[in-house]
């Protein structure tokens, strides 16, 4: 289950306003124009969906208009490089999956330094993928599905959001751990891929809930086990990739927000400076330290929560 509830989601746009706005010039008069969210991938995948849908309240929040840009190609590194050589003035975000660190891993050269050009502000969603198939696929749980791809090697397709996402490491570790062989097919965004797997070009696909359920509430998708450590209270009756017989199997997505790195750091929230901060952005600031009770909803420069996020993605794939 996404979890995007309202007290996180105006949690988010406090900090929002308050980090991006913070190294500004003056900052009183930020925002001045439109604001520019890169998402590194084609529309209609769970990134995409979620800046949407954040854009749209922080648009009503700042009272200047949020435009999305997708620039999918390359595993998230067009959209990526587009963001590290904007300016830091807070006029263009990334929203983005937090393992954009992986992509220094999988290409040896890159047009950035995803862990010194890339200032975190928030985590915006957090979940877990299920393993959908398309409906004509005669296996209906995940042991039927294995012994299927070990009885037709290389047959069988999984898609994902490109080379080097996530949904696509969450298949190579489903071939490494159930032991099958079947062919990745990668494309420019989660919607795209999801178009072409309810068209049944591809076999199936690890994805989130918000991503697919349409889809599966129609009949054209089967959803035969979630990749969490545990059932899914929205599904309830949807066995763990381990119930299902593939041992070692916890994979979760995350959507965060970044913002061009500064060359000055920006202050904390716990005590911002006066001069720093128009009244609205002071009252955002009141209202999050009120509820920041605990550790770990404890803001500074950026969530605590997004780099443990960003840092442990790298080690673990």
């Amino acid at each position: 289950m996404t979890m995007l509830e309202p007290r996180l989601l105006a949690r988010f746009l406090c900090v929002l306003v308050l980090l991006v706005a913070a190294p500004l010039a003056p900052a009183q008069t930020w925002p001045a124009k439109p604001i520019k969210v890169v998402v590194p991938f084609a529309p209609g995948g769970a990134t995409d969906i979620i800046g949407r849908l954040v854009g749209q309240k922080l648009g009503e929040r700042l009272g200047q208009p949020v435009v999305i840009e997708n620039r999918p190609g390359a595993g998230t590194t067009i959209g990526n490089a587009a963001v590290a050589k904007a300016p830091p003035d807070g006029y263009t975000l990334l929203f983005a999956p937090t393992p954009f660190v992986i992509t220094q891993a999988l290409y040896p050269t890159l047009p950035y330094d995803a862990e010194k050009e890339f200032a975190p502000i928030a985590l915006l969603a957090v979940s877990p993928f299920i393993l959908v198939v398309n409906d004509a696929l005669p296996a209906k749980n995940v042991r039927e599905l294995v012994a299927l791809a070990k009885s037709k090697p290389g047959a069988l397709t999984f898609c994902s959001a490109g080379s080097g996402s996530v949904p696509h490491l969450a298949g190579e570790l489903f071939k490494l751990n159930a032991g099958v062989d079947i062919v990745h097919v990668p494309y420019k965004g989660g919607g795209p891929a999801i178009t072409d797997l309810v068209g049944g070009q591809v076999n199936m696909m690890f994805a989130t809930p918000i991503e697919v359920m349409q889809h599966v509430q129609s009949g054209r998708l089967r959803v035969l086990a979630t990749t969490a450590a545990q059932r899914l209270p929205s599904l309830p009756d949807v066995p763990t990739m381990q119930e299902g017989g593939v041992p070692r199997f916890e994979v979760y997505a995350s959507s965060a927000c970044s913002r061009p790195q500064a060359r000055r750091s920006p202050w904390s929230i716990a005590s911002p400076p006066s001069s720093s901060a128009s009244w609205p952005m002071r009252r955002c600031a009141s209202a999050l330290r009120s509820r920041a009770r605990k550790p770990a909803c404890s803001v500074r420069r950026h969530s605590p929560r997004f780099s443990r996020a960003r840092n442990r993605s790298g080690p673990t794939w």
